[in-house]
Formats: C-alpha cells, structure tokens, sequence
C-alpha cells in the first residue's frame, strides 16, 4: 500500500473480488425458492455493501491521534437525569416507547441447544419470561400498551415463536422479526462457503447472523418500524436480552421526551464506569466532534494497553440505546448509518477457516444528531454470559420482583463479588449438578474454583478470597 493510497494493481484486485462475489451470490439467489425470493434478494444486497466496504477499508478505523475525551455536557451523570423526577404524565410518555430485545443468540456457550433467551435464570424463569414480566407490570402499573419486539435470527426464530403461545394472555403485545442472514467467507478465496440458500446438511455453517448492527436495516426492512411511527411511538430501547439489569428507567423516558434544552436527542446511549473485569469494552469518545463508540478491536495495536487503562477511559457501553424512531427511518432511507466494520474470524467443524463481518448497534450513535450518553448504575448492566455469571443471579445478592431483580438490602457494599466458575461448570447441566443448592454470596468478595468441586447444601461463602 503506498502513502498516496491504493495502487491500480490492488485496485484491479478488489474488482475481480468483487465480480467474482457478485457472481456467486447471484448463483446463490438462483436458489432461493419464490417465497424468499425478496427476502433473501435483500440480504444479499446488504451483505454485498458490507463487503464492498470490507474491501475498501484496511487497517485500524480510528486515527489515535484524534480520539478526545468527551465534552463534560456529553455524557450525563444519572443522579441529574433522576433528580428531574417523572411527571404525572408519564403515562403518555410511556406510550410513546417500544421495548426492543437482541434474541439472535443461542445458548452454546452454557451448553444449552436453542436459543439462550430460553435458558432459566431464576425461580425457573427464562430471560424471555422476565423480560414479559416486567413490561406486564410495567402496563399495568401506568395502564399503557408498551410492546415488546424481539429481533430474531435464523438461528432462534422458530423456537422462540413456538415458545410465544405460552404469552398469548399476558397484557404485552410481541413482535418479532428476522435479523439479516449473510454467508460467510472463505478465508483464502474470499468467496461466499455457501453454494445455496439452504442452511441445512452441509451448508448448516455456510451463513450466520451479522451482529446486532444490522437491527437498523432489519427492523426497517421488516415494516415495523412504519406501523409503530403510525402508531404515535416516538423511540425504542434496545437491549440485549440476556442483561437482566436492563429495565425501562423513566428517568431516563422522561429525559428523552422532556429534553431540558428543548432540543430532543435522537441517540442516548447508557455508559457505566469501568470495573477491572471491563477491560475490553467499547468506550465513548469525541472523534472529529462527534460522539463515537471505539471499540477495543479499532484500536492500534501499539495503544490497546492505553485503551484498557480505567484512568483514561473510565465508561464502557452498557448496549442499553434509546433511538428515535422517525431519526432511523429518515438515516436509512439517506443510506446514512455508518457502522464500522467488525471481522470476526472462525474455524467451521471441518477445519475451514472463514470470516463473518458483522456490524455493532452502538457504533451509529455518530449518525445521529444529539447524541448522549448517561453515566448510570452498575446495577442497570448484569449481563449473563456464563455460568459464573448465572450463579449470582440466582444466588441472594438478588431479590426478584415483577421480573426485575435488585441487589438485596442486606448485602453490605454495592459492589458484585468477582466470580469465576473452572471448565467444570462451563455447561449448565454441570453447573446445576455441582450445586445441591445455590451458596449465601451476600458477604462474598472474590470467588475461584478450578476442578472437580461440589457444593453442598446451606453452604456460606463470606468476605476474602476463595480458590
């Protein structure tokens, strides 16, 4: 690569891989049945803009030098958006919100088949079951209809709607639709591994869901988005389904309708400080004055320590987002959402190295006008990502109520013990097994556990380090 930019041999390069993509993804539509023709005509198109951008963009995506901390007005302490307190008329305001969940995974990682929504987390309840039960209260409580929309993938699409049924009377109305299905690419060729639509037989690992980005396009694509804008709904909060602290905040609602300068922002995106388990999460920064999130794989090599540093960056994205509803519209109908793109590489089954590129929700918030971020509790992020993880929201830490659940009153520092469960507990079935009942953590600083242990019953695990 010369300083000047690409030279024309490179150029002629990335057009023959261009043309031979478009080549075979047409060779693939070819196979699409009638019913999902359109449907799979535009993923194809989606996924061939993400890899003409592939193609074009080398290297890091963020010049350092340019990266600033951000203005102090940008990013909001929650304590000011709470102290402004909720109107009477949150009702109305309420009506105006759609809950939106990322339901795209599948519980693998926990050894679980299906989609990870459907796993128990507490009491027996799935996330899914929580997630239903708190906007239930939620509309009862303030007597308004805020839907529940779940963004599926191919992956969890059928058994989520199969689980569904069981919600039919429960004062939520649910939405779902499909997120984009790409194919992924050969690593040496870089051409498309699947040869046909299906995703059965051999070509099961031929396509993947292209991260949670790809929401923008989906749910417009989907005709949702219009229904709800004729509907009088005004925003959505976006969150992963499987972060158990991410509750509808009306502080947070009432900020948003109610914008103290008169100016609404389009894009509020939730930040909370940074923990030495936090390392590695995407933070707000100013860049080319705008808010930007980087990500730790944006970040030149020779800057990642300074990145990891909590002295510098002290927040990380929570991925809770509240958006304008008309601001997405309007940005895609412009094609004018930049997300940059994340390559994420994989090894198949078979030993074929092949990579997916996938785009993050949180990176459109430099699209948007306006655009905040609210420094909240560490209690609004508790992601359950493995079983260490699910271990403390089923422990006593926690008190569920009306599908939420609040770090109990009786632990004595607000702080989550550090816990990390050895490669025997990786599966749920194990971790379940290995547990006569769950120990008392509310006096718990520091937990490890490596190799063949088993908990008995009435077990207490109190302030100190255990390995």
């Amino acid at each position: 690569m010369s300083q000047a930019g690409t030279s024309p041999f490179q150029e002629a390069i990335k057009q023959e891989l261009e043309y031979s993509m478009k080549m075979e993804l047409n060779k693939i539509l070819e196979t699409a049945p009638q019913h999902e023709l359109q449907h799979t005509k535009k993923d194809l198109e989606g996924f061939q803009k993400l890899f003409h951008r592939f193609l074009q963009e080398k290297g890091p995506s963020v010049d350092w030098g340019k990266i600033q901390r951000p203005p102090e007005d940008s990013i909001q302490p929650y304590e000011k958006i709470k102290a402004r307190g909720i109107p009477d008329s949150i009702a109305s305001v309420l009506n105006k919100l759609v809950v939106v969940k990322l339901n795209g995974g599948l519980g693998t990682s926990m050894g679980c088949k299906g989609p990870k929504s459907l796993i128990g987390v507490r009491n027996e309840n799935t996330f899914l079951d929580l997630t239903v039960q708190q906007i239930e209260h939620l509309n009862k409580t303030y007597n308004t209809d805020v839907p529940l929309v779940l963004m599926n993938s191919f992956n969890t699409d059928e058994d989520t709607k199969k689980i569904l049924q069981k919600y039919s009377h429960s004062g939520v109305k649910i939405y779902t639709f499909n997120q984009s299905r790409y194919p992924r690419i050969n690593k040496e060729s870089l051409l498309p591994v699947a040869k046909d639509v299906s995703y059965s037989g051999e070509n099961t690992e031929a396509w993947y869901p292209p991260g949670h980005g790809d929401i923008y396009a989906s749910f417009y694509n989907s005709g949702l988005l219009d229904t709800f804008i004729e509907d009088g709904k005004e925003y959505i909060f976006v969150s992963n389904i499987d972060n158990l602290g991410a509750t509808v905040d009306l502080y947070i609602l009432n900020h948003l309708m109610n914008s103290p300068n008169g100016k609404r922002c389009e894009f509020v995106m939730e930040v909370t400080n940074k923990t030495r388990a936090d390392v590695k999460g995407g933070t707000l920064t100013q860049y080319e004055n705008k808010l930007r999130l980087v990500e730790i794989a944006q970040v030149p090599k020779a800057h990642v320590d300074e990145f990891k540093s909590v002295s510098k960056f002290k927040i990380f994205n929570t991925n809770n987002l509240w958006v304008s509803l008309s601001a997405i519209k309007r940005l895609q109908e412009q094609n004018a959402i930049d997300m940059e793109i994340i390559v994420n590489p994989k090894t198949l089954d078979g030993g074929l190295n092949v990579i997916q590129l996938e785009t993050a929700v949180g990176a459109a918030i430099k699209s948007f006008e306006n655009s905040l971020g609210i420094n909240v509790p560490r209690s609004r992020f508790l992601p359950v990502k493995t079983t260490s993880d699910l271990l403390l929201v089923m422990s006593n830490l926690y008190s569920l109520n009306a599908g939420s659940l609040t770090m109990s009153e009786k632990r004595e520092f607000p702080s989550v013990p550090l816990v990390k469960l050895g490669s025997s507990f990786t599966k749920v079935q194990d971790f379940l097994r290995r547990f006569e009942s769950i120990p008392d953590m509310l006096e718990l600083d520091h937990l490890t556990v490596s190799g063949d242990v088993t908990f008995g019953k009435h077990v207490a695990l109190k302030v100190g380090q255990y390995d």
